[in-house]
């Protein structure tokens, strides 16, 4: 049997699982096989197709722990599609003519690539898949195995992606310092921009895991710091739909009684109705290699800063983002263990020469295993009839509908 070499790469945006999954890989390869060399193509995609990578040491092997206590990811990211030649062309990553997977193909091959393990989200999972299938019909001898980040917990089948629930929980803990900002000026408007395309889960969940930290907080009564200071007024996300006549005037008179108001965004939300409008209006809107719109070009909560402001006469507006804040933290506990287990299953099923996506596959019961790549994508919508997230909203005096 050929000797084995393992290769992983890290692509898409940033997630709170990057460098612990890394360092996980590393670590489960040197307890079980230590045998197999270990490479990292750095920056994703990209690395595999200029052929830059980083070979695995025994002293980065003796130090992966370290990877744990970091976000980011130690080995860089990008958005390359492997099926996107012209965009490829145009990044000087290959030259005209050549396909882009067989480039990666033939990188792997003189690499001497066995197993690749890709750390991504829907975009690169779905390369990975394509890849997968290349390399399947043209000879190839490689096994992919993902694992599923993305801080939007957005990727079909996956219940839970990794580094979702650290985000959350940074991106509350972001927030309870800007709620602060409600006592700096009177009839002050805060909007909370959080991320998520398509989905809302991200959102629902900052505000779920703000809400609970806020919970027990003690206050001076008589002093503008209070609970309403604390409280959240609204939420937004691309699966509900709403009225902006009744909601401005149900915030004008949370305004007028309490002296500021709060809301939480999903940078999805309206989306496709800024997109239509400003190219109605002649705009050429920027879209990435995989056709979404940049999003971060768009500001979604300015749109919604724009529109609520005059309408319940504040005085004082701002947008908060704590995207890049939340995105760029180390994992929690919950997300270390969820990646533990996620990290144990794809070593395993590689060893096996079992291709697909780690994850807890919603189409049987939630059990962990290795999900068949024709399977995942992205845009699984957050089921807004979740009991907590149908709490929160008759907590805070919201009536909604589907979108």
């Amino acid at each position: 049997m050929a000797r084995q070499k393992v290769a992983m790469l890290t692509a898409g945006g940033l997630a709170p699982c990057l460098s612990s999954a890394v360092g996980g890989l590393i670590e489960r390869y040197s307890d079980i096989a230590p045998e197999i060399d270990l490479i990292a193509y750095r920056s994703g995609y990209q690395g595999v197709l200029l052929g830059d990578s980083v070979e695995i040491t025994p002293q980065m092997r003796e130090k992966a722990p370290l990877l744990h206590r970091y976000g980011g990811s130690p080995i860089g990211n990008s958005r390359v599609k492997l099926t996107n030649a012209a965009d490829c062309v145009k990044r000087g990553l290959v030259k005209e003519g050549v396909n882009p997977l067989r480039a990666a193909a033939d990188r792997l091959a003189a690499d001497g690539v066995t197993i690749l393990h890709t750390i991504g989200g829907d975009d690169t999972n779905t390369t990975a898949a394509d890849l997968a299938a290349y390399l399947s019909a043209n000879g190839y001898e490689l096994t992919v195995v993902g694992l599923p980040k993305t801080v939007d917990n957005d990727v079909v089948p996956i219940r839970q992606s990794l580094g979702a629930w650290t985000a959350a929980e940074v991106g509350a803990h972001f927030f309870d310092n800007v709620a602060n900002e409600q006592t700096a000026a009177p009839r002050t408007l805060i909007i909370h921009e959080v991320m998520g395309r398509h989905c809302g889960w991200l959102t629902a969940a900052t505000a779920k895991a703000y809400i609970e930290r806020t919970r027990s907080y003690a206050y001076v009564d008589g002093l503008m710091m209070n609970a309403h200071t604390k409280s959240i007024d609204a939420i937004y996300l691309p699966e509900l739909a709403f009225d902006l006549e009744a909601e401005a005037a149900r915030l004008k008179a949370l305004m007028d009684k309490n002296g500021s108001a709060t809301v939480f965004v999903s940078e999805g939300a309206c989306l496709d109705a800024i997109v239509a409008e400003r190219e109605a209006a002649g705009e050429t809107i920027k879209r990435d290699a995989f056709g979404h719109v940049k999003i971060d070009t768009i500001n979604v909560g300015g749109w919604f800063q724009k529109q609520f402001a005059n309408l319940i006469d504040a005085e004082r507006s701002l947008v908060q983002k704590s995207g890049y804040f939340a995105r760029s933290a180390p994992a929690n506990v919950d997300d270390l263990r969820l990646i533990h287990s996620m990290v144990d299953l794809a070593v395993e099923s590689a060893l096996n020469q079992v291709s697909g996506v780690t994850g807890h596959d919603e189409a049987q019961g939630g059990k962990l295993r290795t999900i068949e790549f024709p399977r995942i994508k992205g845009g699984k919508a957050f089921d807004v009839a979740t009991p907590w997230f149908g709490e929160i909203m008759g907590s805070i005096g919201q009536d909604y509908i589907k979108a």
